[in-house]
């Protein structure tokens, strides 16, 4: 017992900033993309006068790479990312491939607030994230 109680503690998430919202590495990964991710649009539209359609447009900020454009498999998360030209707008969600307490689903679009959902997949619906 004692020991089982060592070992969680050992694992238990340490977080990497004060008011840190994720509940594990892999989340903190998912939203270290997110952010990097809502940057870069911000970027690029200051830029171009209007978002990115492809993650490939995104790596020529400067904040995205061209790895990180290569491939929606992000570890134990996969990036859904939907953009809407005509309307100028984007959601792109972190979708875990295992979903539980601590693999969430997340959800932002061109508003850039980053909403989670622990049941099903984020949407604009579901609640802003924010540190538990």
């Amino acid at each position: 017992m004692l020991l089982a109680a060592l070992v969680a503690a050992q694992t238990a998430y340490q977080p990497k900033f004060k008011g840190d919202p994720a509940r594990s590495d892999s989340e903190a990964s998912a939203l270290g993309y997110l952010r990097t991710f809502l940057r870069a649009q911000k970027i690029y539209k200051k830029k171009n006068g209007h978002y990115a359609t492809t993650l490939m447009e995104l790596s020529k900020t400067g904040s995205f790479t061209r790895r990180m454009a290569s491939s929606t498999d992000r570890g134990d998360y996969t990036v859904k990312f939907r953009p809407h030209k005509e309307k100028d707008t984007f959601e792109v969600s972190m979708l875990p491939k295992q979903q539980d307490t601590t693999h969430r689903s997340f959800f932002s679009d061109d508003q850039g607030k980053i909403r989670v959902d622990e049941t099903k997949e984020a949407d604009e619906s579901s609640e802003v994230l924010k540190a538990d």
